[in-house]
């Protein structure tokens, strides 16, 4: 079922950008100093939130189609999965991000180290929702 191959495609698509984040951007940015640290995050938060939200929303919209195709019931849990980063920015992640957006990345601010730590911590989670939901979307294309 060719929908519900796109679905697991472009959720792979997003754990895969989530899992770089986490293992090759982040303790990357964190060998910098606190000002290029805050340079540097500022711009790539804002680049990516836009890439993964897209990539989310055209990941469940696939999978809410694949389920109603085949029933499926994989497919809705993938696309459960998948949408659950929004809210979880919304909620866990945008108090930190609104503070560090706010601060004056020339300043160099100490407190920025510690809010991207806790910022990498959390994204986390969205790490494991991508993945989850890739795994769901792999069993309803096996079981399809």
């Amino acid at each position: 079922m060719l929908i519900g191959l796109l679905a697991l495609t472009v959720a792979a698509v997003f754990s895969g950008a989530a899992i770089y984040v986490s293992v090759a951007e982040q303790p990357a940015r964190l060998r910098l100093d606190d000002r290029a640290l805050l340079q540097e995050w500022q711009p790539s938060y804002k680049r990516g939130a836009a890439m993964q939200a897209s990539i989310a929303i055209v990941a469940c919209v696939l999978g809410l189609i694949a389920w109603w195709q085949t029933g499926g019931f994989a497919f809705l849990v993938g696309a459960v999965l998948i949408i659950l980063p929004w809210p979880w920015t919304l909620i866990a992640m945008m108090p930190t991000n609104r503070v560090r957006g706010a601060m004056d990345a020339g300043a160099g601010d100490p407190q920025a180290r510690s809010l991207i730590v806790k910022w990498g911590d959390l994204h986390l989670v969205r790490v494991a929702l991508g993945v989850l939901a890739t795994l769901a979307f792999l069993w309803g294309s096996h079981s399809a």
